[in-house]
């Protein structure tokens, strides 16, 4: 299946500001699991200067920083992509790997150490971790499975266009949450259960054809053998073809699509338009 994308987003500011320094995560990834065909990005006003990196959770990042005061920066990129997942569940993993908590054996055990800390999350996450894995009979592979569908049934899904993700316990509790609030929950979740989790932001083609305002979230697992693998707890699905991959990271601040600060002005507004349709030519 291929995609068309074209994302638009303008920040408005009440009086001409210097733009400080940001970084732009825009890019979709390249893998196993998508192939970005073409790409294009426009920021106005034309940066001073740009600088593409790797980052620590291997996100193509557009550095830029300007020279000029501005009263709004508009950033538009247009892409194509290929998905090549059609099966989610196309993998095995060990014996050793079905149980709960699941443990990594070394050296992969050190090198996602940062994505299984669980220190800060709160018990009642803990114990409705706990009711899940054992519902699940402490198979890993039911508990993603389980996690993703009861957090999908029992959280009302809302949008909050702007704003940090609400912490685990507040989303648990409240029973509701935007996408980013659900996916930085199952996460935390995750984590209790041993699971090396990761925030990940990108764009959900589910309904290609129509315009939407916002960017996706969702959360994957590192499997052993399996790698990173996809989970959505705002739709209750297993990731494959509908969604596409931009940024992942251990902190949903590392994987945000456009970051940076300004000075001079008091008060800023954000537009966002998204138009996404599946190619014609398409044939799966």
């Amino acid at each position: 299946m291929k995609i068309s994308v074209e994302h638009s987003t303008v920040y408005r500011y009440d009086f001409p500001v210097c733009l400080q320094p940001h970084t732009l995560r825009l890019r979709p990834r390249t893998n196993s699991t998508q192939r970005l065909l073409a790409f294009e990005m426009q920021i106005t006003p034309v940066p001073a200067g740009t600088t593409e990196c790797l980052d620590q959770d291997g996100n193509l990042a557009l550095n830029c920083w300007f020279d000029t005061t501005t009263e709004s920066l508009t950033v538009i990129t247009r892409f194509r992509i290929e998905m090549l997942r059609d099966n989610p569940f196309d993998f095995a993993v060990s014996e050793a790997s079905l149980n709960l908590p699941l443990w990594y054996l070394e050296p992969l055990c050190t090198a996602l150490a940062s994505y299984r800390i669980d220190t800060h999350v709160s018990e009642p996450v803990k114990q409705y971790a706990r009711q899940v894995a054992a519902n699940a009979q402490w198979n890993s592979l039911a508990f993603l499975t389980a996690l993703t569908q009861d957090l999908f049934l029992r959280s009302r899904h809302i949008t909050r266009p702007d704003g940090a993700p609400w912490t685990s316990d507040f989303t648990l509790s409240a029973r509701e949450g935007s996408c980013r609030d659900l996916a930085v929950l199952f996460c935390d979740i995750c984590r209790v259960m041993g699971f090396a989790a990761r925030f990940v932001s990108g764009y959900e083609c589910a309904a290609a054809g129509g315009e939407d305002s916002y960017m996706h979230a969702w959360a994957e697992v590192y499997l052993p053998s399996a790698g990173w693998r996809g989970y959505d707890p705002s739709r209750g699905l297993v990731v494959s073809n509908a969604h596409v991959a931009v940024a992942a990271g251990f902190d949903s601040n590392l994987a945000a699509p456009i970051s940076g600060l300004f000075s001079g002005g008091i008060a800023s507004g954000m537009e966002a338009s998204i138009q996404m349709h599946v190619d014609p030519d398409s044939t799966t």
